[in-house]
């Protein structure tokens, strides 16, 4: 049965959290799998593991730490998942989501999405980073929406608009940043199912014909509820691997791991001069 989370529940959550931080964080962001690197560069860092707070979901992926990291990135007032949380862990769609309402009651006002996705597009190599420009929520069209339940009408409307469910302005700074740093920037659609299976060669081809350019086990609900709550969202993902249409290769999730290690210093890049634009 779905578990649908209150809004008392979250408070419960936030709580928690407030009285561990001195600052008041205006800038979220969840590390995908093997980016986890970005949150220990940050400065003063107040460290919460999810297994410390009430009701949370805790990560079970090897790559994911399971963490909050609290602290200033480029002088701005940040909270980092060091870890994200996945449908196919077993949690509900509520739970998978539930740090996103927190960092929502905590103040953040932005929320900068990481993962790391398969190659679609043939032109994407492993290592290129992608800005997200827009997305297919194949887990919602099957049921898996995260807003189904009781609206919390405190945070969102019924029925939210998801005309443009990454920010813009913030795509176009992203371009800027990548531009100015030398950094090839790839831009497309990112779809995301529910795993944990890694996609067939019949599924890749529909993806394409679909006009996808990334695929990945996270980041839609996520994003989701984001724009439920109003926050601005930027999405970049780490092309892992390339897709497999004829099913000549394997695809691990080491070597996703493995590939994180060349993106996650390009994705810090881009994070680092975004952030210094806002």
């Amino acid at each position: 049965m779905q578990k649908f989370i209150s809004l008392a529940q979250i408070d419960e959550v936030v709580n928690v959290v407030k009285k561990k931080i001195s600052i008041q964080p205006v800038i979220g962001m969840i590390l995908g799998s093997g980016l986890n690197g970005l949150a220990d560069s940050i400065q003063k860092p107040v460290h919460i593991s999810y297994s410390d707070l009430p009701n949370f979901p805790t990560s079970t992926v090897h790559g994911h730490v399971g963490r909050f990291v609290i602290g200033e990135l480029e002088g701005k007032p940040v909270i980092v998942m060091q870890g994200r949380i996945h449908y196919y862990e077993g949690y509900t769609m509520g739970e998978v989501t539930l740090p996103v309402r927190v960092m929502h009651r905590l103040g953040v006002q932005s929320l900068f999405v990481t993962n790391a996705a398969g190659g679609v597009n043939a032109d994407f190599a492993p290592g290129d980073v992608m800005l997200i420009t827009d997305q297919l929520n194949l887990m919602g069209m099957s049921g898996l929406n995260p807003l189904m339940g009781p609206n919390l009408d405190e945070i969102g409307p019924r029925f939210p608009d998801m005309s443009q469910p990454y920010d813009r302005d913030y795509c176009d700074m992203t371009r800027k940043v990548a531009k100015e740093n030398k950094l090839t920037l790839r831009a497309g659609i990112y779809a995301g199912l529910s795993g944990p299976s890694f996609e067939s060669p019949a599924d890749l081809r529909f993806l394409r014909l679909a006009g996808v350019d990334a695929v990945g086990m996270s980041t839609v609900p996520e994003v989701i509820v984001a724009r439920h709550g109003g926050i601005r969202v930027l999405g970049l993902s780490g092309i892992s691997n390339k897709a497999n249409l004829d099913g000549s290769t394997i695809t691990t999730h080491e070597e996703v791991i493995e590939a994180g290690r060349v993106i996650t210093p390009k994705i810090e890049t881009i994070v680092r001069g975004v952030l210094r634009g806002m």
